[in-house]
């Protein structure tokens, strides 16, 4: 496989390592959006969220909640995002947590900002994509 994180989990290519478990990485993001934008990862191969096993997941979401404290301390306040597939944004396909700390001043706004486009839906469209939702 020639997966970017991968090789990252596996010390094939250098990374910035804040720090790492046996399941899990985190490291500073190669192309950071703003000072101090960590991924935490899993080391095992997961292109989706949904994939990851409960013991991975676990692991995962533990350093998330651990590194993230420390990277709020740069700022503040932290973004939290995850691209769940590649028509979400998800560039490379390996399960990534970004931890992005945020300025008042950084022009990003806020996630509804990204949608010019947004879908208006009237109340019963909610009711049945809930239902839909609930059921899959």
């Amino acid at each position: 496989m020639d997966c970017l994180f991968c090789k990252i989990a596996n010390k094939e290519i250098p990374s910035r390592i804040i720090t790492e478990t046996e399941n899990s990485i985190a490291f500073l993001d190669a192309f950071p959006v703003s000072r101090g934008h960590t991924l935490v990862i899993p080391k095992n191969h997961y292109e989706k969220v949904q994939d990851v096993t409960d013991v991975d997941n676990n692991d995962l979401f533990d350093t998330v909640h651990k590194v993230i404290s420390k990277v709020d301390k740069l700022t503040g306040s932290t973004l939290l995002a995850i691209h769940n597939g590649k028509d979400s944004g998800q560039e490379i396909p390996h399960v990534h947590v970004h931890l992005i700390p945020r300025e008042s001043d950084d022009q990003a706004g806020p996630v509804h900002s990204m949608f010019k486009n947004r879908p208006k839906f009237s109340d019963e469209e909610l009711d049945k994509l809930c239902a839909k939702i609930k059921s899959s």
